[in-house]
């Protein structure tokens, strides 16, 4: 697996086929930080605006997590995506409208597939659930629609690498050496690194039920989702019932902390594999360098416990394809060891990248292979293996990780499960989400019976559609004037858990370059932009911005 430091000290530009960007400083309207979903949609709204728009790229492949393995969309309320965002879903459509898309299946056998039918919506022309490669060719054609220029595999300098002249960004740079000058900048990354060098209020883990008044914040062992829960007694000491042998791998001291408590903690990452179970298109996992059986000693032990579930999720993509989700008590969720990535030094974050494909590539390896796994499990995973036309740069392996939370800005509207629940409903919506409030296990712990659980997994439903706040994808009044965030927005844990999915992404990647142009129109800053002019330009660029659904109580489970 290429790392990421190597690209970044490589750190080659690649332009892409539509244009390049000189050595020389370059001016533009606006400068996108990431190439995720959201700023691909931002770029390509911007240039639809009139203006010019750069995308500085730590990474060579563009869309995010949409290209890189989550393809079984999270889409919640279908009618609450609009705009861009329901264009990318359209020219997926597009695409398995044409028969040389089904190279190893047919598109009535995959949706013969009980979870694929809602691939499908033919009254808009969409599709939901795609290959990785599929979505990555979307996202490549609105660069070349737009003529949009890319500076790939170049990282933000988070040290010095932002200019600021009082409270406006007036260029980044990258490591490189690559300076961008821009009117309007958009942090369309997954972990907020140029919001954060650019001063910007944010917060790192969970805040306490108390804090803003909600019931699934923070610590949450009563709540805690009991499919990823371990549902039998599992010892956690190297030697069993031996409490000086110490904790076996993936082990926390000290119990959970007290419940509704705020801490640092975030939500596990995976990688989203794409496995095939076409013979001709599959490669067998691999046992990866450095393979350590201990690491899934909790795993053997759960099995040996009576929980023979196959602990995947392998959700049907087309062409005998999937994306891969964790599933159960010990899955491909590497909990507890991500705390430190959102703040980390890129030499650090490299590090974690590579102790999670360690992980992964581990688990994946000894669930076909070892021993001490059921004969059962074992047959099941026999007739997977890694999509060998997938991720082929990468030997097959996802070019990302999901990072499904770093930091969160704080400003002067925090979404909360107030808003998710439509018990407050902001003036100024920019775009709906409506996923369930979703957060998966932050640690795993010794419960009071000396047994091993887990804790984190919060899934709260929010029965409808809710509005999203212009002013949670802006900082704070006093703060950066001409920065918008969309993926790393103001919110708290738990609601964050429902907006972090691709499809708001973009559509807040949108909203948020509709404002960068009129903000540069109107010569004001962001935080001054009239909405009503917003609020009408994004109306009739087709976004969604009215929620639907009744008030929703949730009970407490302590």
């Amino acid at each position: 697996m290429l790392s990421q430091v190597a690209a970044m000290l490589v750190a080659l530009l690649v332009a892409s086929p539509a244009s390049t960007i000189a050595a020389e400083p370059a001016s533009y309207d606006v400068v996108v930080y990431g190439g995720t979903s959201a700023g691909v949609i931002a770029a390509a709204q911007t240039k639809r605006m009139g203006k010019s728009a750069v995308v500085v790229s730590p990474d060579e492949h563009l869309g995010g997590l949409s290209s890189s393995g989550l393809g079984l969309t999270d889409s919640g309320r279908q009618n609450a995506i609009g705009g861009l965002s329901l264009e990318f879903y359209h020219r997926v459509y597009q695409h398995y409208a044409q028969p040389d898309a089904w190279k190893f299946q047919t598109p009535e056998a995959y949706l013969a597939q009980a979870e694929a039918r809602r691939a499908s919506n033919t009254t808009n022309e969409t599709w939901w659930i795609f290959e990785p490669h599929v979505a990555e060719d979307v996202f490549e054609s609105f660069v070349d629609e737009f003529d949009i220029p890319i500076l790939r595999g170049e990282y933000l300098d988070r040290e010095k690498g932002v200019a600021m002249e009082g409270q406006r960004i007036v260029s980044i740079t990258t490591l490189s050496g690559k300076k961008l000058i821009g009117k309007m900048f958009v942090d369309a990354t997954y972990e907020g690194d140029l919001m954060a060098a650019a001063g910007v209020s944010f917060t790192v883990g969970r805040e306490s039920n108390d804090k803003y008044g909600e019931v699934g914040n923070g610590v949450e062992v009563a709540m805690n989702n009991k499919n990823h829960r371990f549902k039998v007694a599992v010892d956690p000491y190297v030697r069993p019932g031996d409490k000086s042998s110490g904790l076996v791998w993936g082990m926390h001291d000290g119990g959970p902390g007290k419940e509704g408590s705020g801490d640092h903690r975030v939500q596990a990452y995976c990688y989203r594999m794409c496995m095939s179970r076409v013979p001709e298109n599959s490669v067998p996992f691999p046992k990866p360098e450095g393979y350590d059986e201990s690491m899934f000693e909790l795993l053997f032990r759960n099995f040996e416990a009576g929980d023979l579930r196959v602990p995947l999720h392998p959700g049907p993509a087309p062409n005998g394809k999937t994306d891969t989700n964790n599933n159960g008590a010990f899955s491909t969720d590497n909990i507890g060891m991500n705390y430190d990535y959102p703040e980390a030094s890129y030499e650090e974050r490299d590090a974690i990248l590579k102790q999670h494909t360690l992980y992964q590539q581990g688990l994946m390896w000894t669930l076909a292979n070892h021993p001490r796994v059921p004969q059962s499990v074992r047959d099941a995973m026999a007739k997977w293996g890694l999509a060998k036309d997938e991720f082929v740069e990468n030997g097959n392996w996802p070019y990302q990780i999901y990072v499904r939370e770093s930091r969160r800005m704080v400003s002067d509207y925090v979404q909360t499960e107030h808003d998710c629940r439509r018990l407050r409903i902001c003036e100024d919506s920019v775009g709906l989400g409506s996923y369930n409030m979703d957060s998966h296990n932050t640690q795993r712990f010794v419960t009071a019976k000396g047994t091993v659980q887990n804790e984190g997994d919060v899934q709260v439903a929010t029965g409808g559609s809710y509005a999203i706040s212009y002013r949670s994808i802006i900082p704070k009044h006093g703060e950066a004037t001409n920065l918008l965030v969309p993926c790393c927005l103001s919110s708290s844990h738990i609601a964050y858990g429902s907006i972090r999915m691709e499809p708001v992404f973009m559509i807040l990647g949108q909203s948020a370059a509709t404002a960068a142009a009129l903000a540069i129109d109107q010569q004001v800053p962001l935080q001054e932009l009239a909405y009503a002019d917003l609020k009408a330009k994004l109306v009739a660029d087709g976004q969604q911005l009215v929620p639907a659904g009744k008030p929703k109580t949730i009970q407490s489970a302590k």
